[in-house]
């Protein structure tokens, strides 16, 4: 995969991560809302929204809020559990939350299957999580 279409796959990852954060906040999540979290122009988050759905991530009813296929849904749980886990435990190892949730958002979406669930399970046993 090149660079672009990792960027790419990153991109989509973090509006799946964002949209259910958003579903489990609010009671109906629309563009609007996730161009405002994600602090992202309108027109931006449109693209976005038109790629997950022809990807099958996402469907948008008729006004216009945005619901994460069983598809979408397993990736944006996959992606936000990577998130929490290693801010987590970045926090716990003294860094500042902010620094450790912007570094995490770097880290969730390169480390493999393999590495990430090793990690998982010593950072749950020294979080006292196990």
């Amino acid at each position: 995969m090149s660079y672009i279409q990792h960027k790419a796959e990153e991109s989509l990852e973090d509006y799946l991560e964002t949209i259910l954060i958003l579903s489990r906040r609010l009671s109906a999540v629309r563009s609007i809302d996730v161009a405002a979290e994600m602090n992202f122009s309108k027109p931006s988050v449109s693209v976005a929204v038109k790629n997950l759905k022809m990807r099958g991530y996402i469907t948008v009813s008729e006004d216009g809020h945005l619901h994460l296929t069983q598809e979408g849904q397993k990736i944006a749980e996959s992606v936000y559990e990577r998130h929490t886990l290693l801010t987590d435990w970045l926090v716990h190892l003294g860094i500042d939350p902010d620094v450790a949730a912007r570094d995490a958002c770097r880290m969730e979406h390169d480390i493999t299957s393999e590495s990430y669930e090793a990690m998982k399970k010593c950072i749950l046993s020294i979080l006292g999580r196990a």
